[in-house]
């Protein structure tokens, strides 16, 4: 294998790695809650913890990028989530009495793997030599969609067979994939990226309007995917009614398979990047709120499914326009991107936990839930949803904007 070809293999395989570290232990968090007691706010928290790990990541090299040895770090990136994997698949033994603080550990440092790759992958990709840099990306952030569709299948059917009490056996072999991926990087030279020689020059970026528009472009696209594709497992279960395997493989595989379609479409046939987000954020709200609202439970998963397409690309499509706005930003530009996905990554999924849990302990609405014939868990997934239905509706208005933005800078 020649060293590009080698570099990108690692590059897909280590986004593949991503795919688990964000979709992989929200399939577990009911296996977790009937077996450690663990309610949906401290589920929901986990998932604060993933992304907030990652943001703290991403704020830092958005500050002082300049300070690292960015080479070395890219190569270590996965080998970072290799840990986080062992750590979690043990958190039992290593905390027999406090099962949930080894689950935390293990998400941190997984979850710092992850935030390093979101910063420092999409720049590598960037670096190499292509003819359309705009598809390769979106060809990059395909490969994780994909990832996420090989993850829900393997894992739903591993734990079909073997049963949800060999989840950690499930962790241990996804071990592999970032295990393989250190391996790629080993004996590769990282193409130079720019970095910011001082903090002065990061800080200027940020007396840029546009550059606050991206931020909040990505915040909206990535807490509208993250939050259906966190809580699509569970909420097809306790919410609409649909059993665990059939929700995980119609429901969130189909997710990740119509994220990776969008994704690849884009990167084959792609153009105006700026219509297709808005596309995408109206997309988005219909399909939320068909989930809310609908009594049939094949439109309440076809619909989680298709938002798959319609988030497809929220996240990429606003690296795209910024990494197009400010080229010389490098290193920084993407590092503050994904800060701002993270985020919004972290808030909505965490939302939709705690309005769930606050509905249910609400004995009004428990007593409205009554009358429309819902449990409570249906009920308070239901408002959790509806509430994060703001996220894609939010997004409409400020991809209309960019939009203009950019129609004027044509």
């Amino acid at each position: 294998m020649n060293p590009v070809k080698r570099l990108r293999t690692a590059c897909y395989t280590t986004n593949i790695t991503m795919s688990i570290v964000g979709n992989l232990p929200p399939l577990l968090f009911l296996t977790f809650r009937s077996m450690y007691g663990l309610s949906y706010s401290l589920l929901g928290t986990l998932v604060l913890i993933n992304f907030c790990t990652q943001l703290a990541v991403d704020l830092v090299f958005s500050f002082f990028s300049h300070k690292f040895n960015i080479p070395l770090t890219v190569k270590l990136t996965p080998a970072f989530s290799l840990v986080g994997f062992l750590l979690y698949a043990l958190a039992p033994v290593l905390f027999p009495n406090a099962v949930y603080a080894g689950l935390v550990l293990g998400t941190v440092v997984f979850s710092a793997g992850s935030g390093l790759a979101e910063v420092l992958i999409s720049p590598v990709i960037a670096a190499l030599p292509s003819d359309n840099p705009d598809r390769d990306m979106s060809k990059l952030h395909s490969i994780y969609a994909w990832g996420v569709v090989g993850v829900v299948i393997f894992s739903t059917l591993f734990l079909l067979v073997f049963g949800s009490g060999s989840w950690q056996i499930l962790m241990a072999l996804m071990m592999l994939i970032p295990l393989f991926a250190t391996l790629l990087f080993t004996r590769v030279q990282i193409p130079p990226m720019e970095t910011p020689e001082k903090l002065s020059g990061a800080l200027a970026f940020f007396r840029q309007g546009m550059v606050w528009l991206c931020v909040a472009a990505i915040f909206l696209g990535g807490a509208s995917e993250v939050t259906m594709a966190q809580w699509a497992s569970s909420y097809l279960e306790q919410a609409i009614g649909i059993s665990k395997v059939w929700g995980d493989v119609f429901g969130v595989a189909l997710f990740g398979m119509t994220l990776g379609i969008g994704r690849t479409l884009y990167a084959n046939i792609g153009k105006n990047i700026t219509k297709v987000l808005m596309c995408c954020g109206i997309g988005a709200s219909v399909c939320y709120l068909t989930t809310v609202f609908s009594a049939n439970p094949i439109v309440g998963l076809a619909a989680c499914a298709l938002t798959g397409l319609c988030t497809s690309m929220m996240w990429p499509g606003s690296l795209i326009v910024a990494s197009d706005r400010f080229p010389m930003g490098g290193v920084f530009i993407f590092a503050l991107m994904a800060a701002g996905g993270d985020l919004g990554a972290s808030v909505g999924p965490q939302m939709v936990g705690t309005i769930t849990d606050m509905v249910i302990a609400s004995p009004a609405l428990m007593e409205k839930a009554a009358q429309l014939a819902l449990s409570p868990e249906q009920m308070g997934m239901k408002v959790g949803m509806l509430a994060a239905s703001a996220f894609p509706i939010l997004s409409v208005l400020v991809y209309t904007i960019l939009h203009k933005k950019s129609a004027k800078k044509a």
